[in-house]
């Protein structure tokens, strides 16, 4: 079902189950707490004690927020072994981030949000916007990313950290890249993207916002469906899609922009 931009519209109302599981899973992530436990969990497995230092609560309290998270599948218990003491060492259960699930998070949360879901109870697309707010600020820390939502590297977060980005596919044969800006360089898979030595777009900060600009691309560039014109900025908006190249060796990104859940929207307070 088509929407307004070329997004599609999802009416999740008619599916009580989506809807259910929907809301379980932004439960367990509208904690900042929880959030906290992730990116700690980001720099290695560490038990419940350590965890409970680290989010300053008591460790009964990180052993329930640990629980919520390990429900939805985003972090596993491992057999360890804790510090040494007077006593020993003693064995422990630590706790670590099952591979890619961070990623897959901010995935699931960019996708809902694109598609425009149209929830008939519950309250649950302002729940889904703030949730995704507080992802942007807890786990990507306020930066600007694009998903890639195709081909091998599908899931994967492409951060836009410095003012002016070139993106392209990998060259390594030819020379270095003659653009002075930082590069995202794709594999080589994605063939109808052009190679980074002549970049086939550059992502550019304009004031609070970002635009994107083909810089004279083979394949061209589309923004939610339509066509992007070579050498013309153009505003990107968090939930844009866009696709670089045409056909299944091209890549799509989803565009995440910091401190909103949909365009326009701010992020909810503490």
């Amino acid at each position: 079902m088509s929407g307004g931009g070329g997004k599609e519209t999802m009416i999740a109302g008619a599916d009580p189950e989506f809807i259910d599981d929907l809301s379980g899973y932004l439960d367990v992530l509208s904690s900042s707490a929880r959030l906290r436990i992730l990116k700690l969990l980001e720099k290695g497995p560490k038990d419940a004690r350590t965890l409970a230092a680290g989010i300053d609560t008591s460790y009964e309290n990180t052993k329930k927020h640990l629980d919520r998270l390990l429900s939805i599948g985003v972090i596993r218990k491992e057999a360890g072994f804790g510090r040494e003491t007077s006593r020993g060492v003693h064995p422990v259960w630590n706790y670590a981030l099952v591979p890619g699930s961070l990623e897959g998070i901010v995935r699931n949360l960019g996708l809902f949000g694109n598609l425009e879901v149209t929830l008939a109870r519950g309250g649950l697309a302002d729940r889904l916007r703030e949730v995704r707010a507080r992802v942007s600020r807890e786990v990507l820390e306020g930066a600007a990313v694009l998903v890639i939502l195709s081909g091998p590297d599908e899931g994967k977060i492409l951060r836009l950290e410095k003012a002016a980005v070139s993106v392209g596919r990998a060259d390594p044969a030819g020379p270095l890249p003659t653009d002075p800006s930082p590069a995202i360089i794709l594999p080589e898979h994605y063939q109808a993207v052009s190679r980074i030595t002549r970049p086939h777009g550059r992502f550019t900060r304009a004031g609070e916002g970002w635009q994107f600009e083909d810089t004279g691309s083979t394949g061209g560039s589309r923004r939610n469906g339509g066509q992007v014109d070579p050498r013309k900025p153009v505003p990107i908006h968090d939930g844009d899609e866009l696709e670089l190249g045409q056909g299944p060796r091209a890549v799509r990104l989803l565009v995440m922009l910091p401190g909103t859940g949909t365009k326009g929207e701010t992020p909810p307070k503490e």
